[in-house]
């Protein structure tokens, strides 16, 4: 969540709702530099405690409709900024599929370190706005996982879904001393430019399953994690892409996972990601 360095009282952050103020009016700045915000522009901003970020993006000429779902910041932000769109809300619970259909083309926000991985996945799914644009701020830890290549230690599940639906950038690396109170770790800021072509409803869900059963135990060969399903089309699909099934999960590239998901239908993975029999 982020602060303004230079309006109202200090606020103590509440820890259950992982809230770290932004305090440094350059970074501010600079992070809202990589959204390349345009006059009139409807842009959603999640979490945006008391306004720093927000307050640029009005200066920028934006049109700000603002997630929060801490009611008293809700109170603060719209006193300190009226012209605001406010919604005390849990952005884990947005329909972000539905922003596009009214005109909404970006996202911004600070996020709590305890949400970001599921609410990037879901954000990165529902929301296809072409061109569209999301800046986010999150762990660095999580950030390197989402721009992870193929063959790194930390690519995974989270890696290969977002790369399929965005195009994500690690854009820069932000100290604890920009943020009240101080995390202790260091986070970092990412873009991400919603891809042109994306999977169906069904082949994101047969993605889904894939994912999960390949990266639950990472260490897996391909055809071990996936005897539950293995048929006829799925041995086609390693012959014809020249893919050895005893490779692991992490040698596949996020157009390979998606590519082999197309043979497997949703149908083929139980709610918990198991392959039925």
């Amino acid at each position: 969540m982020s602060q303004s360095a230079t309006q109202g009282p200090r606020r103590q952050a509440k820890k259950s709702l992982g809230q770290n103020f932004l305090i440094d009016p350059n970074v501010v700045r600079k992070i809202v530099g990589c959204l390349d915000v345009q006059p009139l522009e409807a842009i959603v901003e999640i979490g945006p405690g008391r306004g720093a970020l927000t307050g640029v993006l009005l200066e920028q000429g934006a049109r700000v409709i603002a997630l929060e779902k801490d009611s008293g910041l809700a109170v603060e932000l719209k006193t300190r900024h009226p012209d605001v769109q406010l919604a005390v809300a849990d952005a884990l619970k947005c329909a972000w599929n539905r922003l596009p259909q009214a005109g909404i083309g970006k996202v911004i926000g600070n996020l709590p370190y305890n949400i970001a991985s599921p609410l990037i996945w879901d954000l990165t799914a529902q929301f296809q706005a072409v061109p569209g644009r999301i800046v986010v701020m999150l762990q660095k830890e999580v950030a390197r996982r989402l721009t992870a290549s193929p063959g790194s230690r930390v690519y995974g599940a989270l890696s290969v879904w977002v790369q399929t639906f965005v195009q994500p950038r690690l854009e820069f690396i932000l100290s604890p001393e920009v943020f009240r109170p101080r995390p202790r770790v260091d986070s970092a800021v990412v873009s991400m430019s919603c891809r042109s072509e994306r999977p169906t409803a069904d082949e994101g869900a047969a993605l889904a399953g894939l994912l999960r059963v390949c990266f639950q135990k990472r260490r897996k060969q391909l055809k071990t994690s996936l005897r539950g399903v293995w048929s006829g089309p799925v041995q086609e699909w390693f012959a014809a892409h020249g893919v050895d099934p005893r490779t692991r999960a992490e040698a596949l590239t996020p157009g390979e996972f998606l590519s082999l998901a197309q043979v497997l239908p949703a149908a083929a993975w139980t709610g918990d990601g198991k392959a039925r029999h």
